[in-house]
């Protein structure tokens, strides 16, 4: 009768590695003095995608879970130990994403504030979301998964607090958010969706004059640094054509 435990089919065992990947985004002005939304990637050097631009991260140490991990890459490979958010948002294990081997990845959504300027390696660069270069692997997918939970998030949550900046006016935290969200926001209505649940206060301060001068605006800043939803049903759309 044997022993009850059925062989495997050759190819069936492999030895499987698990890594992690991190879309850490930040909105700053690019090459062209435009502000827009950026991913943070850096240029392979070696096969596979050799010269591709690829998300920071990589293998998951026997002593450590897939957050603590991604957490010390950030702080090791790219001096990001200033991330404000981070947090899962999936598992890519199709068995043909990196060539030759079989590797698990665990895809993180990572946020860095406006006013943070991390110094970066010299393979390593911002690249606006809406005009990335060739990608490795798989890693143009977990770009456009992170984004989307992004922008999702800004709606029902108060997760704008991980991108706007120590403090700011309101027109400055309705560029933030419209930049992620690629549409207008409605300054009224993004103040009154965050303050109802006192994730706004007043710093007692204002802004400098422009230069065509008029009343200071006044500044404020987040309360509360960790995520929370806000409503969840909000939604900040577009505005009507």
């Amino acid at each position: 009768m044997g022993n009850g435990i059925r062989s495997q089919p050759a190819g069936h065992l492999q030895d499987t590695q698990v890594e992690v990947l991190v879309a850490v985004f930040t909105v700053r002005p690019d090459r062209t003095g435009r502000v827009c939304l950026q991913v943070l990637l850096w240029q392979r050097a070696k096969e596979p995608a050799a010269g591709r631009w690829a998300l920071p991260g990589g293998l998951v140490l026997t002593a450590e879970d897939v957050d603590a991990s991604a957490s010390r890459q950030l702080a090791e490979k790219v001096d990001l130990a200033r991330v404000a958010h981070l947090e899962q948002i999936g598992v890519f294990s199709d068995p043909e994403r990196v060539p030759g081997s079989r590797v698990v990845a665990t895809g993180f959504l990572g946020l860095v504030p406006l006013d943070a300027d991390p110094r970066l390696p010299d393979d390593t660069a911002w690249h606006p979301v809406d005009a990335l270069p060739p990608t490795a692997l798989d890693h143009g997918v977990i770009v456009e998964r992170a984004y989307r939970r992004l922008q999702a998030k800004l709606s029902y949550t108060n997760i704008g607090f991980a991108l706007a900046p120590a403090s700011f006016t309101i027109a400055e935290l309705r560029r933030v958010y419209a930049t992620a969200l690629e549409h207008d926001v409605d300054p009224t209505n993004l103040q009154r969706i965050l303050a109802r649940r006192g994730m706004l206060e007043p710093t007692g301060t204002t802004a400098a004059p422009g230069p065509s001068g008029g009343r200071p605006a006044a500044m404020y800043r987040f309360t509360i640094h960790e995520l929370r939803v806000t409503d969840p049903f909000a939604a900040f759309r577009p505005p009507p054509e």
